[in-house]
């Protein structure tokens, strides 16, 4: 809200002291009140509303991601969206775990430390009875997890992991991995009592069934990206030029993606009559001469001019020039 005063709203207040409706001592008194503020020093924020906002971001990403690989593997659709991000000591967060709950404790190298990814029971329980067949629409209180079905949890917790490395790609490269599942939250203590942590919790809904999930990340560990988490340098990283070895990983990943390729022998055009005298022996006139070479696509581009052959009893062409070189497609189509 802005803090100038339309002209209609100052003859509001001068009229409203005219006629002693307002005390302007107890308005001195309320102004001087209004400055002092109760602070906890046990609960210092270590995360500025810029950096917060910037977590918000990467795990909106995250969200999205983990809400396609879990409809996949659930085989049924799974709404997932950021509730909230708070910061708070480490303490306070794991009073507020619920008790049977399924957490996953990780590391992200090069960072050190460790964070956690918290299932609610009722999400978990949920999710679970999805991949044994059931509905997931049964509600479940305390629950003791057996070995078998914290195994069948680990997928999601694993998977949770490839989307985590996935969604913080664009500020740092880092290799989450799964060391430990634990169900009972007192035995958790990954950082001390009073240090601050960033807490993201997930709103999840999967049919009827919703519930919660917890990512919670240590101030210590996020300690060296704290000049990343800001807009300004989101931004900057954004528009910078890639380093060579990143453009050398980039080129990696693109020179293994499979394209389909093929070759047309030739084209010809058959009114229906003539398609429905067609017998055994007949021959059908293409419109390429035999001398002449073949075009290549890849995908639906013709890219290079081809001579047909064999390579070890097998049909094979040779490359002769690129399509590029004189503008043409040899008069072919690509079907």
């Amino acid at each position: 809200m802005s803090d100038v005063l339309s002209q209609e709203e100052i003859d509001a207040l001068l009229e409203a002291l005219t006629r002693g409706e307002m005390n302007v001592e107890a308005l001195k008194e309320e102004e001087t009140s209004g400055r002092v503020r109760t602070y906890d020093f046990k609960r210092a924020l270590r995360f500025s509303k810029d950096q917060i906002r910037s977590l918000t971001r990467i795990h909106e990403n995250f969200a999205r991601l983990l809400t396609t690989q879990y409809s996949t593997i659930l085989r049924s659709y799974m709404q997932i969206s950021v509730a909230s991000v708070d910061q708070l000591p480490y303490e306070e967060f794991i009073r507020s775990v619920a008790a049977s709950t399924i957490v996953g404790v990780y590391t992200a190298a090069p960072l050190k430390g460790n964070f956690l990814i918290e299932l609610s029971p009722t999400l978990a329980y949920a999710m679970l009875e999805r991949i044994l067949g059931g509905t997931g629409s049964h509600p479940v209180g305390r629950y003791n997890w057996t070995e078998i079905e914290q195994k069948i949890i680990e997928r999601l917790l694993l998977r949770a992991a490839k989307v985590f490395r996935d969604s913080w790609l664009q500020m740092i490269e880092i290799d989450p991995r799964l060391e430990d599942i634990e169900t009972n939250p007192q035995f958790l203590q990954i950082v001390s009592p009073n240090d601050i942590v960033a807490v993201i919790t997930l709103g999840a809904k999967i049919g009827e069934m919703s519930g919660m999930i917890n990512i919670c990340l240590p101030h210590v560990m996020l300690e060296p990206l704290m000049n990343k988490l800001s807009a300004r340098h989101m931004l900057s990283t954004a528009k910078r030029e890639l380093s060579e070895t990143e453009r050398l990983a980039i080129e990696a990943r693109i020179v293994k993606t499979p394209v389909p390729v093929s070759v047309i022998l030739g084209q010809a055009t058959l009114s229906l009559g003539e398609l429905l005298e067609l017998s055994v022996g007949d021959v059908i006139r293409l419109g390429t001469r035999h001398d002449a070479p073949l075009v290549l696509f890849v995908g639906t581009k013709p890219k290079y001019y081809v001579r047909a052959g064999r390579s070890r009893r097998r049909l094979a062409v040779i490359v002769e020039r690129p399509v590029e070189e004189e503008g043409e497609d040899g008069g072919f189509e690509r079907p």
